[in-house]
């Protein structure tokens, strides 16, 4: 199934520009959040296939190109919403012969946020209009483009010799080594499915051990979940020398950090600059910025400029940033503190190796997070071992984990906390909270708070899951006479205690420091307007179809298809490398056979919810406190006006065990004749999928 994707995808041949209007990229035009805008004196390459149009928008809206000779339409296209990039492509009939002296036409739906026309400033007799309103000063850079001659089989030596560039170690060996990263995830994969397969008859449910020592905890852990986090390993490896330095999202902010901890031996502060010489100087020569939000760009091609690249990394420059981390100057420091680990271990060579080394530790976070998820599948669904495998290599092979978890995030160590948390759960709703178990809770609550802001969302549910197991601890040994209720419930307390300390010890140096209670948050929200129905309402509509009576927040946007599901199945980049369209709409397909299912799975073990309804309340909380957070989070930078882009399906990731969770529950539906049939097909189905996500990237950097 794979090998049969990756032929077919690299049989098709890549766009080319084969004409522009020669209008240069200087200058912001103006803004739009709706509007008809033509500009005449257009010439038409013959079998222009495409029109990319220089738009630039957050979540830019749906777009309508017409292409006029006079009043004549010589062809037309359409292109959705959701998308975003500082261009936009609109595919189009090609026509069979050029044409000149046209008009191009485009209409840009309604939207709230705002799009930005860019283009260059042109005198009045050639400049675009906006139909009914009034004339742009200038005009609007577009791009034709059409299908090549040559395949992507032929580009293979070109495209490997690019990804060798703009490393700390040049080399066409780069591509090499991805490649065989890449087969050797396969066989593992392959060896791991028929190997679990061969015990698809058996139930092989977890038993509890008398004293936990490390040695121990290690030998209990199955061979699968080790297999499982391998796989992860290496694919969060593969992506990491896939993703170009600083591509990945606010990984320069993130680097920042590091850099402020390990330089300067200083936390960030707010609104300062982020970049030291040594980075700034890096960054421009990797066109950074050029590349970033612009598919047409891409990465370095020269061997020049690699070396450029690596006399500037060799120069004498200053890594002490001025203080500031830009987006990350609010996050707790627990994250950056480690990786100032392996950014220490690199600072003798380059700056990139230092960045290579920390985006190796992201990658073991993503393997800590495919153990973690199999362990707590192997807990919640004891029974049939074959399917613990479907989910952990389901959350081993998730594309999204392996691109984040390959770059200088915080998101891979908040991944990990958060699938420890529901292992942990799912142990103590099974065998009981014991006072070890509520130390573990607690400590990795702690954790959580200080790894990443966001998982403010995702320790409630937790925290209800303590008060919950208390409250049955409790139950069970109130007819024991010797316990009693404060002995029951003190595992709870020490959960409780551990997991709010650093809330506490936040709280009180801002206090202290006459600075907001919350920090940055405190501010945040003082500086918010509008009911609460009016947040509720956005809030609902930015993950769901909205309500009869509601205001329409997002006009021309389905969320839920187009931000949520569409980003889930791949967005890439700094959210401006997508697949074309129908592969998001040939992915309704299988993501309609796994709920039908998983589903089914439900229905059928209905009679043993019963007694397990807290642990499944518990774990819906969590999943609802993480989207109720980038809800809000939404919300707020809309009522600021500062519309960032909190909609990355990246940020429900802290929830990616339960994916594993439902994967093995629709690989149960399945029955037990037909069950590893299924699972062995939906491997194979999310082993293609990042595949092909892989060369998306690829082709967008380095094509």
């Amino acid at each position: 199934m794979t090998a049969t994707a990756v032929a077919v995808t690299l049989s098709h041949a890549p766009s080319t520009v084969v004409g522009t209007n020669a209008v240069p990229l200087e200058t912001d035009l103006g803004q739009t959040k709706g509007a008809a805008i033509c500009q005449a004196g257009e010439t038409l390459p013959s079998e222009t296939s495409a029109i990319r149009l220089s738009l630039e928008a957050v979540i830019g809206p749906a777009v309508k190109v017409y292409v006029l000779a006079g009043k004549r339409v010589l062809t037309s296209g359409s292109r959705g919403s959701g998308w975003t990039a500082s261009s936009m492509t609109v595919h189009v009939k090609p026509l069979a012969h050029a044409a000149s002296k046209l008009t191009l036409c485009f209409v840009v739906s309604r939207t709230r946020i705002h799009v930005d026309l860019l283009g260059a400033q042109t005198g009045p007799e050639m400049a675009a209009r906006l139909l009914g309103e009034r004339r742009l000063p200038g005009r609007i850079r577009a791009e034709y483009l059409r299908a090549g001659h040559a395949s992507w089989w032929s580009l293979l030596l070109p495209v490997a010799r690019r990804m060798g560039l703009g490393r700390a170690v040049a080399g066409t060996w780069i591509a090499l080594l991805v490649l065989l990263a890449m087969l050797l995830l396969t066989l593992v994969v392959s060896w791991l499915i028929c190997r679990e397969l061969e015990m698809s008859g058996h139930s092989s449910p977890a038993r509890s051990e008398p004293r936990v020592r490390v040695r121990r905890i290690v030998r209990r852990v199955p061979a699968a979940a080790w297999t499982c986090a391998l796989v992860a390993l290496l694919n969060a490896a593969c992506w990491s020398v896939i993703t170009p330095p600083f591509q990945v999202p606010d990984e320069p902010s993130h680097f920042a950090y590091v850099q402020l901890l390990a330089e300067n031996g200083q936390l960030p502060q707010p609104n300062l600059a982020e970049s030291s010489p040594a980075m700034q100087i890096v960054s421009q020569d990797l066109r950074s910025e050029e590349v970033r939000y612009a598919p047409q760009h891409s990465s370095l091609r020269s061997a020049a400029r690699q070396r450029t690249l690596e006399r500037d990394m060799a120069a004498p420059l200053s890594r002490r940033g001025p203080g500031g981390a830009g987006a990350a100057d609010s996050e707790p420091p627990l994250y950056y503190a480690l990786e100032a680990i392996p950014y220490e271990l690199g600072s003798h060579g380059s700056l990139l190796q230092s960045l290579e080394l920390m985006r190796l530790l992201s990658a073991l976070m993503a393997a800590a997070t495919a153990l973690l998820a199999y362990m707590f599948v192997r807990e919640a669904l004891p029974g049939a071992r074959w399917a613990w495998t479907v989910g952990g290599l389901a959350v081993a092979l998730f594309p999204l984990l392996g691109f984040i978890s390959g770059g200088v995030n915080p998101d891979a160590m908040l991944f990990a906390i958060c699938a420890a948390l529901y292992y942990c759960l799912a142990r103590g709703f099974r065998r009981g909270l014991t006072r070890r178990l509520a130390l573990a809770i607690g400590l990795l609550t702690a954790i959580g708070f200080l790894t990443k802001l966001n998982f403010v969302g995702f320790a409630p549910g937790v925290l209800l899951a303590l008060v919950l197991l208390a409250v049955r601890s409790s139950t069970r040994d109130r007819a024991a006479a010797t316990a009693g209720p404060a002995a029951s419930r003190r595992p709870w307390v020490i959960g409780l205690a551990l997991a709010g300390t650093p809330v506490l010890a936040y709280g009180l140096v801002n206090a202290l420091s006459n600075h907001p209670l919350l920090g940055e948050a405190s501010r945040t929200i003082a500086a918010t307007h509008g009911s609460i129905s009016h947040q509720v309402s956005y809030m609902w509509q930015f993950f769901l179809p909205r309500l009869p009576g509601m205001p329409n927040y997002f006009p021309g946007i389905s969320t839920t298809v187009q931000l949520w599901f569409d980003g889930l199945v791949g967005m890439y980049g700094w959210a401006d490398t997508l697949f074309p369209g129908w592969v998001y709409d040939l992915a309704v397909i299988p993501a309609g056979v796994i709920a039908a299912l998983c589903i089914r799975e439900v229905i059928r073990g209905r009679a043993a919810l019963g007694g397990r309804i807290p642990e499944i309340i518990s774990y819906l909380v969590t999943a609802a406190g993480v989207i109720a957070v980038v809800g809000a989070q939404s919300y707020l930078s809309d009522a600021l006006e500062h519309f960032e882009p909190f909609w990355e399906p990246r940020y429900l990731l802290p929830v990616l065990a339960l994916w594993g969770l439902v994967v093995t529950l629709a690989a149960r539906g399945a029955g037990r004749r037909w069950g590893p049939v299924v699972g062995t097909l939906l491997i194979g189905l999310f082993l293609t999928h990042d595949v092909v996500s892989q060369l998306q990237v690829i082709a967008r950097y380095y094509g």
